[in-house]
């Protein structure tokens, strides 16, 4: 009886929303922005600073198309045309940059993106609740550590100083220190993406979880599915579409492997194993002085990652999921 109350409770809940939706789109948009002025107000921050450090930086570009000077400023640096691209694309640094940026993206994707996923489904299927509360303040607390420290707690236990090289010499192995080996260097990185962001990660999938109604449950048990089958046929069906949304969103962002971790840890392996898309526009722009070539990496850069997020959604929507756009 409580759960048909519960279950009409919601059907009048989502009808009065979709009447109120109907209702909104109905009204003008001045009529509702002079109505609801308090609402939109709170908008015009999150606007204003999407404007001011989104869009209007989007203008600097042109940079790309001059031998920028920045004592001469974008009217007065003469203008090149194509001439930064064809010095990209000659370039060995580059290519090395892409390789490795490549590299490193897709073994995020491989690892780091499921990562999230498998804990919530495992967290979730815990039955004692106080244990996944303890677990899940642990895992999200290393996503509140910055790079220097997660970098500098990494060096204390794989460095050539730590426990685990002192464990190899133990048996005979000398000069192990897995930190500055260029060979396992980006398998290192993606592990410590996993550390430290899989317990964020997971919020997003918690709050899906707990989106799933639990009369689906209650089904799946009445016709004798085990926890295994109710996680297989009910949790990981609803969690499709945040799936979907998270890897297009991934895809678009795939060039952008970690500018800060990778800065941090490139004296230490070298920039043959380190030297990725991001690190190649801060030393050769910033540091080198050399703006045309750098921004015209970071315009290429910004170019493939929307071709990739416009065909990430064209995918998602083709398999049935919403996308994003």
């Amino acid at each position: 009886m409580t759960q048909l109350q519960t279950g009409a409770d919601r059907s009048a809940a989502r009808d009065r929303r979709r009447e109120d939706a109907v209702r909104r789109h109905r009204t003008p948009l001045p009529t509702r922005m002079r109505r609801e002025w308090r609402m939109y107000a709170l908008i015009l921050p999150g606007l204003l600073f999407f404007v001011l450090f989104a869009y209007v930086p989007i203008f600097g570009n042109v940079v790309a198309f001059q031998a920028f000077s920045p004592f001469l400023g974008i009217e007065g640096s003469p203008w090149v045309g194509f001439e930064n691209f064809s010095r990209i694309l000659g370039d060995p640094e580059v290519g090395r940059a892409v390789v490795n940026t490549i590299q490193i993206a897709l073994l995020q994707i491989v690892f780091s993106f499921p990562a999230p996923i498998l804990l919530a489904l495992l967290l979730n299927s815990l039955l004692s609740s106080r244990i996944k509360r303890i677990v899940q303040s642990v895992v999200y607390l290393p996503h509140f550590i910055s790079w220097v420290i997660v970098i500098s707690i990494w060096q204390q236990i794989l460095g050539g100083a730590g426990p685990v090289a002192g464990l190899f010499e133990s048996i005979g192995i000398d000069g192990v220190n897995i930190m500055s080996n260029p060979d396992t260097f980006k398998l290192l990185v993606t592990s410590q993406v996993i550390w430290k962001d899989i317990g964020w990660g997971t919020i997003i999938f918690f709050a899906a979880i707990a989106a799933i109604p639990q009369e689906l449950y209650e089904a799946a048990a009445v016709d004798g599915a085990k926890p295994w089958r109710q996680m297989w046929h009910v949790t990981l069906p609803g969690l499709v579409p945040v799936i979907s949304l998270l890897l297009v969103l991934t895809v678009g962002n795939v060039l952008t492997v970690g500018f800060e971790q990778l800065l941090l840890q490139q004296p230490i392996v070298g920039a043959d194993a380190a030297q990725v898309i991001d690190t190649f526009v801060y030393f050769r722009g910033v540091v080198g002085g050399d703006w045309g070539i750098s921004a015209a990496a970071g315009l290429i850069k910004g170019i493939i990652g929307t071709l990739l997020v416009l065909g990430a959604n064209r995918l998602a929507k083709r398999m049935g999921t919403e996308g994003v756009l």
